[in-house]
């Protein structure tokens, strides 16, 4: 999500399952368009859990999951969107569908507990408690998101046209400021419930830094799976993305996206 979209942090347990669910409008979008995460993270979770199985929260095309599954580890996806699991599961991974708050573990155990970009939309305590539930003693629970910082010009266009368009969405569309600022919150709201748990030992936050150019096409290809716009009238979208493309014109075509990839992460305590 861009600068000027971090997700929601107070919002309804409604408008959380709403917006969850509503990533599998177009999953080979989503697949072809969003980011893997930095192999640095995943050879750190896999090397700080005790051993190969893997439970993938909020797992939607695979993404992460496929990462996983290539560092040798046996991974179980939780996805409440249909559309996405099927997805997931034409390339061979195994996903059961449902809210993660609400899946039946049916006493199976994991070794890590991994959500990437995902958790926002599971209820932090009660997320955490399940995490605590299906870990063995020692597993790890890691909670992870990409936040990349637009350049000002695409932020302001498209802040200023989806406030001009969307002036009740749950999305907070301010025109700047720091993208780790507006993570702030979920992060703090996803350590905090780890600790509430009870499960857990300390909690630690990974960053990892990297970059990626994108053309004018392909920032605009990965903008409707954007939560602030997969609900969004075509309408709608369609402006937003004529407004950025003209802006991505004015700037050559392109631009090189800094990214940060933060986990939070903690090891389960003995039971």
């Amino acid at each position: 999500m861009p600068a000027t979209e971090p997700p929601p942090r107070d919002i309804s347990a409604e408008v959380r399952r709403k917006v969850g669910a509503s990533f599998g409008i177009d999953p080979a979008r989503y697949d072809r368009t969003r980011p893997p995460y930095p192999q640095a993270l995943i050879d750190r979770i896999v090397a700080g859990s005790p051993g190969p199985d893997v439970l993938n929260v909020g797992c939607g095309t695979g993404i992460e999951a496929r990462q996983f599954r290539t560092a040798g580890c046996a991974v179980l996806g939780v996805e409440p969107d249909a559309r996405m699991a099927d997805f997931a599961r034409h390339d061979g991974l195994v996903v059961e569908v449902a809210r993660f708050e609400e899946w039946d573990r049916r006493n199976r155990d994991f070794d890590a507990v991994v959500a990437g970009t995902a958790w926002h939309w599971v209820d932090p305590v009660a997320g955490a408690a399940a995490a605590a539930r299906a870990l063995r003693p020692g597993g790890r629970i890691a909670l992870f998101w990409h936040v990349f910082e637009l350049p000002a010009a695409v932020t302001e266009t498209f802040a200023a046209i989806h406030r001009r368009l969307l002036p009740g969405s749950a999305f907070r569309m301010p025109a700047s400021g720091r993208a780790l600022d507006g993570y702030e919150g979920i992060f703090i709201n996803s350590a905090n419930g780890i600790r509430d748990s009870g499960g857990f030992g300390a909690v630690e936050r990974w960053r990892f830094d990297w970059e990626r150019y994108y053309t004018r096409d392909e920032w605009l290809d990965q903008m409707p799976t954007q939560g602030s716009l997969t609900q969004a009238p075509p309408e709608v979208v369609e402006q937003v993305l004529d407004g950025v493309g003209a802006t991505i014109d004015d700037m050559g075509g392109g631009f090189t996206m800094p990214y940060s990839t933060v986990a939070v992460t903690a090891v389960r305590a003995a039971r």
